[in-house]
């Protein structure tokens, strides 16, 4: 399969062109099947991983699959126009706030299409985005959004709008998204297979639902066509003088006084009805104090980015899961998984201002994993030996293991702390929040 063995040209930055051709060329579609851009499609799909769609291949299939001639009948089926993208399997994952988000996997052939679709298309609308948009973007992430968030009240604009868009990536009107990408994209046959993936359906349940509105969240295509959709939101409210930052369906708009911040509120639930087809939840949309709002997981107080209390309480409930004394999995596993979520966790959240927190959540962590050593031993008669072999002296090691404490009180005593201290567990493998803060902040 030749088209996804080319080998790549030097740079990856997709906000560059491929060719030179304008914009507004009525040739794309031939820049999507380009052996490079596709090429280029598949490193960034196999990068991503991910679960297999419908027709139930992997990444791992993939390969195989397109070598046996598969690939071939797929690019002639899209240059015929005749190509028809399979639905995407719904599945169900949590949200930070306890609640559901739906989700829709792609098969692997329909991600790297979409994936190369998106390379194409990014160059075109990416440079005539917002300033204020950061979610999904060559370049930008969340903490910048955040900090752009920090920076603006700090000119005194201490009242925050929180709008929530209700189902946002369920709700998309495809008529007006279509009619937002034809004004930069001419490409007939282009058009014609975005709007194919948008009507693609669902299967839930192994029951076909067709999709006349939204855009499935799970595919590579569908970060670019949400913030196609928002965009016309972006410049309205520029226009109107407003400081905001948005990521993806998550904004939050800064002024100055109360009065102003309802006003706000009224007027974008009234554009985002009456224009983008959107509905805005009015339960959990307010107008509050920076201190009291939450956005991507973080508020502000006295100037600085704080995590929100939502956001400290998933943190617990996650590491009291990874830690849990009935997991029935190996400590070194246990330790692996936990370091794992610890570290992903400080480099997207310890831009706050938490350093004394860290070592707190630090002290808890390793108690809860003492505990979890503890629970693991069992039978006095282990515990003892295991304390004695760790360098507990023998009567310390006695009196701990036949103690009738419960596992998170015995996690606690001098003996156990000894056996398992801090640059034991260290040693062990276990992540440090504290450790990864002071490297996010101080690193050269």
């Amino acid at each position: 399969m030749s088209n996804l063995n080319t080998r790549m040209p030097p740079g990856n930055d997709v906000t560059q062109r491929i060719d030179s051709q304008p914009a507004f060329s009525n040739d794309l579609f031939e820049q999507v099947l380009k052996p490079a851009n596709l090429q280029r499609a598949w490193k960034q799909v196999r990068a991503n991983k991910g679960a297999a769609g419908v027709d139930g291949m992997t990444i791992d299939d993939f390969p195989a699959w397109a070598k046996a001639g598969e690939w071939e009948k797929v690019k002639d089926q899209l240059q015929a126009g005749q190509y028809h993208p399979q639905p995407v399997r719904r599945v169900e994952i949590e949200k930070p706030d306890g609640g559901k988000r739906m989700l829709g996997i792609p098969t692997i052939v329909d991600r790297v299409i979409q994936q190369a679709v998106a390379q194409v298309l990014t160059p075109i609308f990416d440079p005539n985005f917002s300033q204020h948009s950061y979610g999904f973007r060559p370049g930008r992430n969340g903490q910048q959004a955040v900090k752009q968030v920090q920076q603006i009240i700090k000119q005194k604009r201490r009242i925050a709008v929180d709008v929530d868009l209700s189902k946002f990536f369920d709700r998309v009107n495809h008529d007006l998204l279509m009619s937002l990408v034809g004004r930069r994209v001419h490409d007939k046959r282009l058009n014609q297979l975005i709007a194919r993936y948008l009507r693609a359906g669902v299967i839930d349940n192994q029951l076909f639902q067709e999709t006349r509105e939204g855009v499935p969240q799970g595919g590579p295509l569908s970060p670019l066509l949400a913030n196609i959709t928002l965009d016309p939101l972006d410049k309205e409210l520029e226009k109107r003088g407003h400081t905001f930052a948005r990521y993806a369906d998550d904004f939050i708009i800064l002024v100055k006084s109360q009065r102003a911040g309802e006003r706000v509120l009224h007027n974008v639930t009234k554009y985002l009805s009456n224009r983008l087809k959107l509905v805005v939840n009015t339960e959990k949309s307010q107008v509050v104090k920076t201190s009291d709002s939450k956005f991507l997981g973080f508020t502000f107080k006295s100037g600085l980015i704080k995590w929100h209390p939502k956001t400290l309480h998933k943190f617990k409930q996650c590491i009291r899961e990874l830690t849990n004394r009935n997991w029935g999995v190996s400590m070194h596993y246990q330790l692996f998984k936990t370091s794992q979520f610890i570290r992903g966790w400080i480099n997207y959240f310890g831009i706050a201002n938490c350093y004394q927190l860290c070592c707190d959540l630090d002290h808890w962590i390793r108690r809860r994993v003492r505990m979890a050593y503890w629970r693991q031993w069992r039978k006095p008669r282990t515990k003892v030996r295991n304390l004695m072999k760790l360098g507990v002296h023998v009567q310390a090691a006695v009196a701990c293991g036949i103690t009738s404490k419960g596992p998170w009180r015995s996690a606690k005593t001098p003996g156990i702390n000894q056996a398992l201290s801090n640059e034991r567990l260290k040693k062990a493998g276990l992540a440090s929040l504290r450790d990864g803060w002071i490297k996010l902040h101080y690193a050269e």
